[in-house]
């Protein structure tokens, strides 16, 4: 049965190779389905002359040698590797051979390769050239095969395929996973491409191909987990009828390495279980979750684990029953076992008008430190507020030795500008994983140090849009943090020229100017949208376009106003230890690098200080006038991005072309509109004229606040 399907995997893939040499790249239509794994050919690769179909149902297929035993996932690495080569090279001249090999069946001379690998986590591989000129694909298991086989690739399709491979590849963190916010009725929270990719009405018994793509694409960058349901969870989720449809997704994603983990409401014991109480130092509770634990294990024997959301933003937790977060994961640790994890939202704030937000995480979770139990994994954002265009990074991270950590990013651009602006957040992710928390020893620990026992998850940009991801540069971020999260040491730029190479264009000229397009682009949004360190300044619910004047809401973090503090005395949030001393939970030699508004890096000169409007900065301008200069050089960049791009023309095929650049132009006038809209306001609070040479709104500042867009994507 196996080797049947495997052979008319194989007669498709040569058919379509042959379709393909009947037409030039640049005639294809390309509507961004195919991601990263377009696989064009090589400089070189003949056009013509292709491959005839291969039967790869035997023990070695023709290019690819297997020294492993046969199974599920070393199938879909032969398949995925004949598939690869055949549409790079065409010829089978021109192809190398390749020997997939699992380190516990080499021997002679072929073992030195499995140094480096012996002891190693789960995954790992080696890609070697060997003496007689085969590429060797070594692991330890076989998703580590898997990871290889797409890991050459890779290398193959990044205008390396000459030279000598000599990389040993071992995934920084155990857990990479995507969280997605999607709800059984195909809703996503804070999605902007489309529907949901899960079709639960119809599963179990019809599973979309596409999730096979999804697994696939995942894969190829070392994702080893989903969470396929919103943080702000559904109880239906665990009913059996739900367990089932998860059982078929779980299958499904098995042999490409994925687990399935589910977000679960903690209140589920009263409402599905019929109890009183959702205590979770109640028996009772205890074990309706150990049963229901059970129940899902029974279905799904590598089930991920429980993603909660508790106490934050109306959701139930154990702090309802005067209970600590720690007892509330415990608990559930304790359901679960050994088998899997719970995963546990660091993301907690309740209103108070005397309360810095940002402080909040802390206060709560620091005195927790070394109580949650050996499986449980705290999950905390990037920063702490809430995945604003720049954040310092959250100050747990390095504060909690003893509680193993999750770094939790947002692929979804919530507050960047949805799917339409161009955003890469490499740089943003990197920013954070490099930052210098303070502690440990010789008080250098980085934030990617601090999570080398848990892991890094994702807030999906996925949806059921034709290219997945809303825009074609937005799947640059599911990519970004696949390979981030396997390697945390990469760089941005290194990562965003892997991107556009396969994606786009191999051709160096095209890669200069996208990569440096990419890299200048979230600094732009920043600047547009929150310059100088300022936070939250969205329109409320839907988070689209400006509203720092919002000061109406019932909770007072949610009004943005809240965070400009902008009156005709100066602007900004004052943490210093003269203010809510939220500098104060850094380790000293962090919080003395922002303590100075003169010396520190003014990235965060309004997170932390607040400061009268003719304070000079660094550049010699005012603070107003350095505000008033950053919006001015936020529009700036997207008109430069238009330029950019226009001229990238020739290398882009016509419909992916189209549309970028159709959302560039909506970039740059939702930019002009957040600067002159930003612009109004705070002149109207400072009441300061324009800085010389700078262009007045078109609008006064009532017309920008009348603004309303009940149907904007996203809206709560």
């Amino acid at each position: 049965m196996i080797g049947r399907k495997l052979s008319e995997l194989a007669a498709q893939i040569a058919l379509a190779g042959l379709a393909l040499c009947a037409f030039s790249a640049s005639a294809q239509a390309e509507d961004g389905y195919d991601l990263w794994l377009r696989y064009q050919p090589l400089s070189g690769a003949s056009q013509s002359l292709c491959d005839p179909a291969v039967d790869l149902s035997g023990p070695v297929a023709q290019g690819v040698q297997l020294q492993a035993q046969r199974s599920a996932t070393v199938d879909i690495a032969v398949a995925e590797l004949h598939r690869g080569l055949a549409s790079l090279f065409r010829c089978e001249s021109q192809k190398p051979t390749i020997l997939l090999a699992r380190t516990d069946q080499l021997s002679g001379k072929e073992a030195q390769f499995s140094e480096g690998l012996r002891g190693q986590m789960a995954g790992s591989y080696r890609l070697a050239t060997m003496a007689d000129g085969r590429i060797l694909i070594a692991a330890n298991d076989d998703i580590g095969l898997l990871y290889g086989s797409f890991g050459l690739l890779r290398h193959l399709q990044t205008d390396s395929a000459n030279q000598k491979l000599d990389q040993l590849a071992i995934p920084a963190l155990p857990l990479r996973l995507l969280n997605h916010w999607d709800n059984p009725d195909r809703g996503v929270e804070r999605g902007y491409s489309g529907e949901s990719i899960f079709d639960w009405w119809h599963l179990p018994d019809h599973l979309d191909p596409r999730m096979i793509d999804y697994a696939r694409a995942n894969a190829s960058i070392g994702i080893n987990g989903t969470v396929v349901n919103n943080v702000n969870a559904s109880p239906i989720m665990l009913t059996p009828r739900y367990i089932a449809k998860l059982q078929r997704l779980a299958d499904a994603f098995r042999p490409y390495g994925i687990r399935v983990y589910l977000s679960v409401r903690f209140s589920s014991p009263r409402e599905l279980g019929g109890l009183d109480s959702a205590d979770p130092l109640d028996p009772k509770v205890a074990a309706w979750w150990k049963s229901k634990a059970d129940e899902i294990y029974a279905a799904i024997p590598d089930f991920g684990g429980f993603l909660v959301k508790a106490n934050s933003e109306g959701q139930p937790g154990p702090q309802d029953y005067g209970r600590t977060h720690a007892d509330g994961a415990n608990m559930l640790a304790t359901a679960i076992g050994d088998r899997g994890t719970v995963i546990w939202r660091a993301f907690v704030y309740q209103s108070s008008a005397e309360t810095d937000r940002v402080k909040l995480a802390y206060e709560e979770f620091k005195p927790l430190d070394g109580k949650f139990a050996d499986n449980v994994i705290l999950q905390v954002k990037n920063g702490p507020l809430d995945f604003q265009p720049r954040e310092p990074f959250h100050p747990l991270f390095g504060a909690m030795p003893h509680t193993r950590m999750m770094l939790e990013v947002q692929q979804t651009k919530e507050y960047l500008g949805f799917a339409t602006h161009l955003a890469y957040l490499g740089t943003m992710w990197t920013e954070v994983l490099d930052a210098n928390t303070g502690h440990g020893k010789n008080g250098h620990l980085t934030v990617a140090d601090t999570i080398v026992s848990g892991g890094m998850a994702g807030v999906s940009n996925i949806g059921s849009d034709r290219n997945w991801s809303g825009s074609h540069f937005d799947q640059a971020n599911w990519y970004a943090f696949g390979r981030l999260a396997w390697d945390t040491s990469l760089s941005a730029d290194a990562i965003a020229r892997e991107w556009a190479a396969q994606t786009f264009s191999r051709n160096p000229q095209f890669l200069n100017v996208t990569v440096k397009m990419m890299h200048d682009s979230r600094q732009a949004v920043v600047d547009y949208m929150t310059p100088l360190g300022l936070a939250h300044q969205m329109a409320t619910g839907h988070h689209y376009g400006p509203g720092p004047w919002v000061n109406d809401l019932e909770r007072p973090e949610w009004n943005p106003a809240y965070y400009n503090r902008a009156d005709k005395s100066g602007i900004g949030f004052d943490r210093t230890k003269n203010g809510s001393d939220a500098l104060g939970q850094y380790a000293p030699s962090v919080a003395s690098g922002w303590s100075d508004p003169h010396t520190m890096d003014e990235d965060y000169l309004l997170w932390f200080q607040h400061l009268p409007w003719n304070f000079r900065t660094q550049s010699g301008r005012t603070v107003w006038e350095e505000l008033v200069a950053r919006y001015d050089r936020g529009v700036a960049k997207t008109h430069e991005m238009q330029r950019e791009w226009a001229a990238l023309a020739p290398y882009v095929d016509a419909q992916r072309y189209q549309d970028v650049a159709d959302d560039l132009k909506v970039q740059a006038r939702e930019a002009q509109w957040w600067r002159d809209a930003s612009v109004s306001y705070f002149a109207s609070r400072c009441e300061c004229d324009l800085p010389a040479g700078a262009t007045a709104p078109p609008h006064d500042l009532q017309w920008y606040e009348a603004l309303n867009f009940p149907d904007a994507p996203g809206h709560k």
